[in-house]
This record gives C-alpha cells, sequence and structure tokens, in this order.
C-alpha cells in the first residue's frame, strides 16, 4: 500500500472539499472529441467519444488504447474523464469514452437502463474496440460505478479475458455497494445522495412513459433515501429481489480475486462514499493482480493537490497512467 505518493492541497481539506472542487471550480480539461453511436445488438444504443493518437507523439510499436468508464450519473464529459484522456492524449495513446445507456445527454431506448453490476455493455464495446484496433494494447480505467463494473467484469473474464486488455486502473470503487449505499445516506454524505436521487428519479419518470407499468410514478416521488431507490428502481427494473440482492451480487469485492489482469487501485480512506473499513486490504495482500494505493486522504474521486487554486494537480491522471505505461513496457 502506498499511502505517500498523494499529497493533497493544503487549501483544499477535508473529504468533501477534496470531493466537490473538481466539479465546481475545476476548469474543464480541453481534448477534441468526436461521437459516434453504436447500435447494440438489443435495438438500443451506446454513445462513445473518441480522439486519435497524435502522429507527432507515437512512439515505438503498436499505439495503446484506454477506455474510460464513468462514475453514478456522470457522462464521457465528466471532468476526471476528462483529465484522464487529455493525459492519454499527451502521452500520444488513442482514447475513448463509453457513456452508460441513459447517460449521453439522450435516454435510451430500451427498458434497461445502467446499474454498477450491468456488464454485458462494457464487454461488448471492448471486444468490438479490440476488433477495431487490431494490434493495439488496451487499458481500462473506471471511477467510482463505473470502476465497479470494470472489476466485476475483469473478474468474470478471469483467465479468459481478451488476450489484448493487458492492465487497468480504478478510482473511488465502492467495493461493498451495500454499504456504500447505506453510507451516502448517512450525515453530510445525505447531500450526495440527493443529488444522484433527482435525476436517477427523473429518468425513471422517463422511462415509466417509455414502458408504463414499470415504476409508479407516486411511489417514485416518495422514494427519499439512494437505498430506497436501489431497492424499489434500480432491483426490479434491472431483474433483481430487492436492492439486497443487488448490492450482493453486483459488488466488486466478491469478483476481485479472480481478476488476472494487472490492476491498480486507488481509494481515499476518507472517502464519504465508503468507509475505511470496506476496503479490499486483504484480497489485495493476497493477489500478484492487484496493487492499491489507498492514501489516507482524497475524497471521492478528487485527490486535489497542487500548490494554489491557480496551480492545480489532480495526481490520479499521473498515478494511473504511470501504472499502466509500466504495465504496457513489461508487456
Amino acid at each position: 500500500m502506498q499511502h505517500d505518493n498523494f499529497n493533497p492541497a493544503w487549501w483544499c481539506p477535508g473529504p468533501h472539499l477534496q470531493t466537490v472542487w473538481r466539479r465546481l471550480y475545476g476548469e474543464i480539461p480541453t481534448v477534441t472529441l468526436r461521437r459516434e453511436r453504436w447500435e447494440t445488438p438489443d435495438d438500443d444504443f451506446l454513445d462513445l467519444d473518441f480522439f486519435d493518437p497524435d502522429p507527432a507523439k507515437e512512439g515505438v510499436g503498436p499505439v495503446p488504447t484506454v477506455l474510460c468508464l464513468h462514475g453514478l450519473e456522470g457522462s464521457s464529459r465528466a471532468k476526471y474523464i476528462l483529465g484522464m484522456l487529455r493525459e492519454a492524449n499527451r502521452l500520444g495513446w488513442r482514447g475513448a469514452a463509453l457513456n452508460f445507456r441513459s447517460c449521453s445527454g439522450e435516454i435510451n431506448r430500451q427498458r434497461r437502463f445502467y446499474h454498477s453490476g450491468e456488464t454485458t455493455d462494457i464487454d461488448w464495446v471492448v471486444r468490438r474496440l479490440i476488433e477495431r484496433f487490431p494490434g493495439s494494447p488496451f487499458f481500462l480505467i473506471g471511477f467510482s460505478l463505473g470502476g465497479n463494473v470494470l472489476l466485476k467484469w475483469l473478474g468474470e473474464q478471469g483467465e479468459k479475458a481478451p488476450d489484448p486488455v493487458r492492465g487497468a486502473a480504478a478510482i473511488s470503487v465502492p467495493f461493498d455497494l451495500a454499504e456504500a449505499a447505506r453510507n451516502i445516506d448517512r450525515g453530510f454524505s445525505r447531500i450526495y445522495g440527493k443529488v444522484f436521487l433527482r435525476t436517477l428519479k427523473e429518468k425513471a419518470l422517463i422511462k415509466e412513459r417509455q414502458y408504463p407499468g414499470l415504476v409508479d410514478p407516486a411511489r417514485l416521488r416518495r422514494i427519499a433515501s439512494f437505498a430506497a431507490f436501489d431497492d424499489q428502481v434500480t432491483a426490479p427494473v434491472h431483474g433483481f429481489r430487492d436492492g439486497v440482492d443487488y448490492w450482493t451480487s453486483t459488488s466488486s469485492k466478491k469478483f476481485l480475486d479472480a481478476i488476472r489482469r494487472p490492476v491498480l487501485l486507488i481509494n481515499a480512506q476518507n472517502d464519504p462514499f465508503l468507509p475505511r473499513e470496506c476496503l479490499p486490504f486483504k484480497v489485495v495482500a493476497q493477489s500478484k493482480w492487484l496493487t492499491a494505493d489507498f492514501p489516507p486522504s482524497g475524497g471521492h474521486t478528487g485527490f486535489v493537490g497542487g500548490s494554489s487554486p491557480w496551480k492545480v494537480r489532480y495526481w490520479t491522471e499521473a498515478r494511473a497512467f504511470a501504472f499502466l505505461s509500466a504495465v504496457r513496457d513489461r508487456s
């Protein structure tokens, strides 16, 4: 465990300021993207944003490709995703970002949308990207919910993960979804839960208009907690018995020991979404495939450093690509 790599900014103390700083005050990283809409096998669509590698920056050997996965109610335009893509572009890599169903700015067509354990879409996207860019070493970076999806998929694949997939990084992952859902309904963290609930409920109402009877609008409006939304909407819409079944079935912690690709795990011990006790210290210690950076501070997808608000440094970008580049060099 490397705890001393991240030095939090003195002007951005505590878990909550670390969590919200970039979203509220950070610059929008500049990277030119093009959008592609991929029609899925089940008559839905996924929107992906791409940039091609700069020929002037290409090094020796095939150009690596990185796929980024956003968090709950995020998108490919989230600042933390754009920051990773900018870093990939700086290094001369090819970049792509997946928008989960309903997250690209347009509601998707099918009855379901997305959740923390839905891995069929990422599996389909990864395999299609591998076919599109033959010979390219392939890497993935997931944040929060996207990190849980990524780790679950890697665990499901195990030894059978596609050969071009060389490694991954997962940041601020809710390894234990039940505890994360309960934690976001407590204390100050309830503010985050209410923000998520607002947009999730709006999407559920749109889905109900698409598929009458999918949810009870009156009951939906009365939902006041994140855990209740998972229990009454996320679980039944996606085929789980209830919230407990959903959390138990899809928490990435149960898939970690089956992962057979090098993975960097980055979680702050003061993450307001997940108690320190839920971090997988023991599994990491027993696995040769997992490397963990669990620094004492950093908030949720924050990790804000730098000498002043005008010289901000987001540590995860440099740390993730240092790890992935080392994996590439060893391959």
